[in-house]
């Protein structure tokens, strides 16, 4: 595996490695001891996996207390554009964003730290997206922020179409009014 560092150094970005042939491919996608070896030993207690249609935007989302949540996120069909925003007011990179395309093509995972926002948006119709969390689900605890805020700029991709929001993503705060960590 090549753990990849990003523009915000607490977040990465995973090439695992793939062996493949003419019957198809096999990857580790998780492994604790290797991952603690590279300074990434988290602890995961839920999965979740989610399927949506072309342009589908889910995000920016975090969990707040006892229940933040690290995400170790991957396609397993079609793509997307992934995103992570820094939301912890004492770092150094507050209010920065990193996008990376993932996909069931090229592989890649992003390891999305607690204390950031996530979100994305689907890129092909029939895009599965799996999330390895280190809490679990906690209504009380979500926030979100909405996704095309000006002050953080995220840069999402031309996908042809209005994007497809959640009621609830749809009316999320702005960066300066959401609840952020200290």
């Amino acid at each position: 595996m090549q753990i990849i560092d990003t523009a915000i150094p607490d977040v990465k970005l995973i090439e695992p490695r793939v062996f493949g042939d003419e019957r198809g491919f096999f990857m580790e996608t998780w492994n604790a001891r290797a991952w603690a070896e590279a300074g990434l030993g988290m602890r995961f207690v839920q999965d979740n996996h989610s399927r949506s249609s072309k342009g589908v935007l889910r995000g920016l989302h975090y969990q707040l207390g006892d229940a933040v949540q690290g995400k170790l996120v991957r396609v397993t069909a079609g793509s997307v554009f992934d995103v992570a925003v820094d939301i912890r007011r004492a770092s150094p990179t507050f209010g920065q964003w990193v996008g990376y395309e993932l996909s069931a093509a090229n592989k890649r995972m992003l390891w999305v730290p607690e204390g950031f926002a996530h979100g994305f948006v689907t890129l092909e119709d029939g895009t599965d997206f799996l999330y390895k969390c280190t809490r679990p689900y906690a209504p009380a605890a979500e926030r979100a922020i909405r996704w095309d805020d000006p002050t953080i700029g995220v840069a999402w991709p031309d996908i042809g179409m209005a994007p497809q929001l959640s009621g609830k993503d749809a009316v999320a705060p702005l960066f300066a009014d959401a609840e952020v960590f200290a």
